[in-house]
């Protein structure tokens, strides 16, 4: 492991102009952004390996997390991906589209609808979530297990105030 990151060059370059400054701050936090990058392209590359935009995944993950049979009214929706209504209905609709889920009337709510998750829908998140674990642990790999725990609880700490 090396001994400086990009990270330190640039605390170093900074303290060096304002060492009236402290930069412990961006020790830990310009490393989580430059982590939210690789992540995110990590999380690109898994999705469209399975055909996926990140938004269908969002929403085709949160009808899996539902179980059997896969389906939730569009305002659970909203509350799991945090959109707008018309986001959703427009993402609802292409998902339609795609055949990767359906509506239908909710049986216990006459004005109510049900999305629910086509196989081909299932298949494509299940597949892409397999794809999307696989390339975590990849980013991860340098960590130890004790070291991905103890980094886990600590940034669950730090986040507790933002959820």
């Amino acid at each position: 492991m090396p001994a400086h990151d990009e990270v330190d060059r640039i605390v170093g370059a900074w303290l060096r102009e304002r060492p009236d400054l402290d930069f412990a701050p961006l020790q830990v936090l310009s490393r989580v952004g430059r982590l939210a990058k690789h992540l995110d392209r990590a999380r690109r590359t898994a999705f469209s390996r399975s055909e996926l935009e990140v938004w269908e995944f969002d929403v085709l993950s949160a009808l899996r997390r539902a179980g059997t049979p896969y389906e939730l009214s569009p305002k659970s929706l909203l509350q799991q991906t945090l959109v707008s209504s018309g986001t959703m209905t427009n993402r609802i609709d292409r998902l339609v589209e795609r055949g990767l889920v359906t509506r239908r009337a909710d049986p216990g709510d006459g004005r109510g609808v049900l999305v629910s998750m086509t196989p081909n829908g299932l298949a494509r998140v299940d597949a892409a979530i397999t794809r999307l674990v696989d390339a975590e642990a990849d980013l991860l790999s340098t960590l130890s297990a004790a070291d991905q725990e103890r980094l886990a609880g600590l940034l669950r700490k730090l986040s507790l105030d933002f959820d």
